[in-house]
This record gives C-alpha cells, structure tokens and sequence, in this order.
C-alpha cells in the first residue's frame, strides 16, 4: 500500500493489501464515530436521526473484527501469539488515553458514571468494563468491553477444536439477545466484586494460555467467564448477545466466502439482531426504536456487504490511511473533543461559520494526532509484540 500522509490520496491495489478492504472499512467506521460526536456538540442539524451514526460505525467495527480474527486466529494456530499481539496492539494506547485523562481531571473532570474505587480500576484492567457494569473514563472504551468477550470466546473455541462451519453460534446468540431482551430488564448481578472476580480470572486464565500450562482448561475457563458476564451483568444484557451476533455473522460470513459454509445463518442471525429490541424491556433509547435500530444495523450490514464486493478492485488510499490509524482515532477524538468543547463552550446554537470553523479545527487537531500516535505509539508496540512472540 502506498499512501502520501496529510497529502493527495494514491491508490491501493489489491496486489499490495489484500485485506486494504477491510481497512477501507475501520476507516468508516471511525469516522462514522467521530461524526457522532462531533455533529452532536456542534452541528446538530447535520447528525441523522433516522440512524445512529455512531452505532451504525461500532457495527461495521464489530462486523470487520468477527470477519477477521478467527480465521486469523486459525491460519496461524498459535494462541500465545494472538494474544501478546493483541496486547500490544490494544493496551498500550489505551493506557496512553486513560493517563491523559486522569491528567487533565483537574481541568476536565471524569465523568461522574465512572466509579471512584479500586474495583474501577481492576474492570480497566481487563477491558471487560461494560460486561461488569462499570463506565470507562471515556465513553467509547465500552466497546473493547465487547472486543475483549469475543477473543475470550474466540480463543476457547480454538483450543477446544470447535471450528462453527455452519454459523450457528451467530444465531445462538440472535436467539438469546431476543430472548434475554424479552426476560430481563437489568443485569441479574451487580457490584465491584465482579470486577475483582473477573480480573483474577483473566490474569490467571491468560496467564495459562499464554505460557502453555493447562492452555485448554484455562482458555475454557476465560470463555464461560466471558459468557456469564455478558449475560449476567453486562449493563444491557439483550445488547450484549446481539453485538456478539454481529460479530460471529462476521465469522459466518468468512466462512461463507471460504466455501465452508452458507448464507442463511447469517441472514437469520441479522433478522434476530434488527427485532431484539422491538419487544425487550430494557430499549428505551431513541437508537434502539424498531425503526431506528433496524436502519442502523440494515446500513452498517450493506456497507460490509459493499466493501466485501469491493475487495477485489482498487481501494482509495484515503479510506485506508483513516483504517491503519482506526484504533487511535477512536480513543484519540473524544479527549480531543473534549479539550475543544471546554475551550470554545456551546456550539449547538452558534452562527454557523463558527460551528464549521470550529467542526474544521477539531478535525484539524484529531487527524494528524490520531496519525502521530499511530505511527509513534501503536506501530512501535505493534512491533515489539511481534519481536516477542518470535523470541
């Protein structure tokens, strides 16, 4: 791939990436986040209402993730390697994002959801911080909560040898989001000792995986744990079963496309997933309204469906450049959000030159930040992990 940085975009051949479609498509789904954020602050006219775009983009992130790590996983066979990788791919800027939080508390306070005790600080820990109800110190770090329980699940369906040929776990789980959404209105279990259980399971599981003693039990250990959290107190259980639909559709989906499978799962698990709500007793947010849900996961699906026919053909660099950085612009845009809404104040109702001007600042500062901990943060761990898992 070849891109020119913060200048005109080149091209990028399917010779030179083949997988440049799936990153065409992280580009997406962050900038479908950062739009969220941003058109709500300030320029309200311009955020659809017909759709979540901030949802609309974590499904695409969620759909591109289901697609790619278990056969990843598979092809290369080797759990210690997959999970030193994802340690360096994931923790190090995160940790970064965190620490400049807490260091800016004093100007810009954490919000007031995120609990002020040790137990905090162990579901942080973990990343498994909505599936034990507790609020990150930035909002968008939910979804690693999610990332995190597929990779547990992924893994102790690897070690155990169950290869789902046919997606049926992706309808399993639609099926249990409708069901849990019609049985439960909260999460059965609550309280700071599920942080603390959790993070002595995953230190301990993953420290089984990795080195190689007990591998099979400790990884079966960290999927049921992964699946009790999600079901038992996660902060929406219904929404949780469907964002995991989402993601082993993805898997489905690869399946399909390597000859191993069919279609139908993949279609039944996304009717599953766009009804969950219609009926469930916890969906009283505007984005989960039958008719605004179904659009959002209808769109985020036909957008996957276009990259995945695309992949064959020419991808814009310019998608591509935003996917390699899709992981800083995440976690990066909303600190910086943040700064910029404490120094320009309410925009919602300002001249629109200034709600533009100060729209063009912030993607000013997001951009190039976003690339400057890419290339100087992720990238150099990212290299590290793999130096380590070749040792």
């Amino acid at each position: 791939m070849t891109t020119a940085p913060f200048g005109t975009p080149q091209v990028v051949r399917p010779e030179a990436s083949r997988l440049a479609w799936l990153d065409a498509l992280r580009g997406v789904g962050a900038l479908a986040v950062v739009g969220e954020h941003l058109t709500t602050w300030a320029m309200p006219w311009l955020r659809p209402t017909f759709f979540n775009l901030g949802v609309y983009g974590v499904l695409v992130f969620f759909l591109v993730s289901g697609y790619i790590i278990p056969s990843s996983l598979e092809r290369h066979g080797d759990v210690r390697a997959f999970w030193i990788g994802r340690a360096f791919r994931l923790y190090p800027l995160y940790l970064a994002v965190i620490a400049v939080v807490l260091a800016l508390s004093w100007w810009i306070p954490v919000r007031a959801e995120v609990p002020r005790d040790a137990s905090s600080a162990a579901a942080h820990a973990t990343m498994l911080l909505d599936v034990v109800g507790v609020a990150g110190v930035m909002n968008t770090m939910w979804t690693l909560s999610y990332e995190m329980v597929f990779y547990l699940m992924v893994t102790a369906l690897f070690v155990t040898g169950v290869r789902d040929r046919r997606g049926l776990v992706a309808v399993a789980f639609g099926v249990t989001a409708v069901v849990a959404g019609l049985a439960l209105s909260a999460a059965p279990l609550t309280g700071g000792w599920l942080s603390w259980v959790s993070f002595a399971v995953f230190a301990a599981g993953l420290a089984g995986v990795v080195s190689g003693r007990l591998r099979t039990v400790a990884a079966c250990a960290l999927g049921v744990m992964a699946l009790a959290l999600l079901l038992l107190s996660s902060r929406v259980p219904w929404f949780g079963a469907a964002i995991l639909a989402v993601m082993f559709t993805g898997t489905a989906i690869r399946r399909w496309e390597s000859g191993q499978g069919s279609l139908w799962p993949v279609a039944l698990a996304a009717s599953l997933v766009t009804v969950a709500p219609v009926w469930a007793l916890s969906a009283g947010w505007w984005w989960v309204q039958p008719d605004v849900w179904g659009t959002t996961v209808v769109l985020a699906g036909l957008t996957f469906a276009a990259g995945l026919a695309w992949r064959a053909r020419r991808v814009p660099a310019v998608l591509t450049w935003l996917g390699l950085m899709s992981y800083s612009l995440y976690l990066v845009h909303l600190p910086v959000l943040l700064v910029v809404m404490e120094v320009a104040g309410e925009m919602r109702w300002s001249p629109l030159p200034l709600q533009i001007g100060v729209s063009v600042l912030f993607l000013a500062l997001v951009l190039p930040g976003s690339r400057l901990t890419y290339r100087f943060l992720e990238r150099p761990m990212q290299r590290l992990g793999r130096r380590l898992t070749a040792s």
